[in-house]
């Protein structure tokens, strides 16, 4: 249903409510900051539209028809109508601009996304922000379905349905125990990491998806069943550690094991897991307020060592 085309414009209407509060053209203007001309301009368009006459002019002023305080009574409730949805709009804008729900991977929550906070809190230090952590692929569907404003993810390609930005880059690191027998190899090729269990992420893991689509690509896929699914990159770290087996992983969560020396690097050859980070948001929505200032504050704090 349409707007009946008389009252598709509210704004006359607003200007003959000033004039018949006012008693004056001239000072009805200044309330609504236009010229007089302006305002008598409006008016008379008005009267024409509605093919009545609304206004009286006289050397003392101006004053209201008979037809015109109907008109102005009629429009008083019209135009409180669109103050009270204007206002009710300001404080959705508001309420928006106070809370940012972030869905993010487990690689970007745990090692990007606080530096990002710290950084976007110095411009936003009223917003509460609430951060859900789990895979890449319920990252993407939480942005989806409108659960998260926006999210971060770590697989290989754009999710369906959203939007994305890169907003870092990191490099997936094969990592073993000291005591694996990889520990003091020089390097591995793709067929050996495809034909050892690891101890690996779940399903939906954009780490894991990342390498199994890296070997598909190289000839050598897919990669043998975990030895051990797990949920935490801290508990794959300590399964690793403990040696279970070798897994592979975000450069960004090994760095302090590799200088403490309780995971070894192994490099793989001729496989290139250098990946991009993303930010997603619905497709064909503009990303604005605290979420966009969210992904501008990402791309300007990227990892000092990404590789």
């Amino acid at each position: 249903m349409t707007l009946p085309s008389r009252v598709a414009d509210l704004a006359p209407y607003d200007l003959l409510l000033s004039v018949a509060e006012t008693g004056s053209i001239g000072q009805a203007a200044q309330r609504h900051g236009v010229s007089q001309p302006a305002v008598s301009a409006r008016l008379r368009a008005l009267e024409a539209t509605l093919g009545v006459g609304l206004l009286e002019r006289s050397p003392r002023g101006t004053r209201l028809t008979t037809s015109g305080a109907l008109v102005a009574d009629w429009a008083r409730h019209a135009i409180d109508a669109a103050h009270a949805l204007d206002a009710g709009l300001a404080a959705l804008q508001v309420q928006k601009e106070s809370r940012l729900r972030v869905a993010a991977s487990l690689t970007v929550a745990e090692y990007l996304l606080p530096r990002w906070l710290a950084a976007f809190r110095a411009h936003h230090p009223t917003t509460s922000v609430q951060l859900t952590s789990h895979n890449s692929t319920d990252t993407a569907a939480d942005v989806r379905a409108g659960a998260a404003d926006v999210g971060f993810v770590e697989g290989p390609e754009i999710p369906s349905g959203l939007d994305a930005q890169i907003v870092a880059h990191d490099r997936l690191t094969l990592v073993v125990g000291a005591g694996h027998r990889w520990a003091r190899r020089r390097d591995v090729d793709p067929a050996q990491l495809a034909s050892v269990p690891l101890v690996s992420r779940e399903e939906g893991s954009g780490t894991r998806t990342y390498l199994e689509q890296q070997l598909r690509g190289s000839g050598h896929g897919p990669l043998t069943a975990p030895i051990l699914e797990l949920s935490s990159t801290t508990a794959i770290k300590n399964a690793v550690i403990s040696g279970i087996g070798p897994a592979v992983l975000s450069s960004l969560a090994v760095t302090g094991e590799l200088a403490a020396g309780t995971l070894i690097a192994v490099p793989i050859r001729q496989l290139d897991l250098r990946r991009a980070l993303r930010a997603i948001w619905p497709a064909h929505q503009r990303l604005d307020g605290p979420a966009r200032d969210l992904v501008r504050t990402a791309a300007a704090h990227r990892p000092t060592t990404s590789p």
